[in-house]
């Protein structure tokens, strides 16, 4: 674990409410000089507390749907393991890839915008490493909802501010440009490029850039602007439940209530899995036992089981499929 102190934590809480703001107006934000915020920055990412800073893009404005996987493995050696992630992390299309401590070995998540394309990559995957593959669960990932870390700010967040997230998935198509596709795949991977760089790298002036940027804002294909942390080195794990309801006519009462707990990560729904999911950062497996006990006595009988899983380790994650 890493020890952070409540400006640390006031400043990740910034980077990752908006990851472009300039030094400047994040030490207004938590009382300090630039200098000391670009210093803590400076150490923060040094120790692997802050990974990466990255836009928020909501491919499916561009025309793509997301399918998801859970693989369990058989006969698998450290070697062929290895190679297997990297064959997932190497395709473009890949959206997450990452180990499971619990139930599964591997989740993925999927970029699809042609299924001929897709079905080749899959049927390329299968004649490769088919026989590892013990078991596959299948589903269309939805709708996601992103909240935002408030447990960073321990017991100084406004519970108004869980009423800020975005929605990924199921909206209005949006066409762009190549200029545009090119601007999403620089600020993917780091959102903290300045004007002046991306200009140099897309041959256009700032300007031009600046004007993309907000247009894109404008049509919501970039959601935010925020910051990957290594929950880890806080001393916390993703754990992702998989509700299954009774009473389904219950689920947008639950989401309303579980939303303001400052620890929930994310809401998703996908086809062919589960009726909820929801994803917390949790100290441990019993926190998330009492996370279901608490839903379970606001709405009773509403639930019929659950299960979850944790995430081990995240090999990649990028809200945009690459060139």
């Amino acid at each position: 674990m890493v020890k952070i102190d409540l400006k640390d934590r006031r400043i990740l809480y910034q980077l990752d409410l908006d990851s472009r703001q300039p030094l400047t107006q994040i030490g207004r934000k938590v009382g300090l000089k630039k200098d000391v915020v670009s210093y803590r920055i400076k150490r923060l990412w040094d120790e692997g507390v802050i990974k990466k800073f990255y836009a928020v893009i909501d491919a499916y404005k561009l025309g793509y749907n997301v399918f998801r996987f859970y693989l369990e493995f058989q006969y698998v050696a450290p070697e062929i393991k290895n190679e297997i992630i990297e064959h997932f992390v190497n395709y473009k299309n890949t959206w997450v890839v990452y180990s499971i401590r619990e139930k599964y070995d591997l989740g993925l998540v999927l970029w699809v915008k042609n299924i001929q394309e897709f079905h080749n990559f899959w049927d390329n995957t299968l004649d490769k490493y088919g026989d590892y593959f013990a078991k596959k669960i299948f589903s269309i990932y939805m709708q996601a909802f992103s909240y935002r870390p408030s447990y960073l700010l321990l017991d100084k967040y406004k519970k108004s501010d869980r009423s800020d997230y975005e929605i990924v998935g199921m909206g209005k198509k949006v066409d762009i440009d190549a200029l545009d596709y090119n601007l999403l795949n620089k600020l993917a991977v780091n959102a903290r490029t300045s004007l002046i760089e991306l200009a140099e790298e897309l041959g256009c002036s700032p300007q031009a850039v600046n004007y993309r940027i907000k247009n894109l804002i404008k049509s919501r294909v970039i959601q935010a602007f925020r910051t990957a942390i290594d929950i880890s080195k806080l001393g916390l794990h993703q754990y992702k439940i998989d509700i299954y309801l009774k009473e389904h006519k219950q689920r947008k009462n639950i989401i309303n209530y579980v939303k303001y707990n400052p620890n929930l990560m994310f809401i998703s729904t996908s086809a062919g899995f589960s009726d909820l999911e929801l994803e917390f950062h949790l100290e441990n497996a019993d926190k998330v036992n009492h996370v279901m006990e608490e839903i379970s006595k606001k709405f009773p009988g509403a639930i019929r089981n659950y299960d979850y899983i944790s995430a081990n380790r995240f090999y990649k994650v990028r809200l945009m499929p690459e060139l």
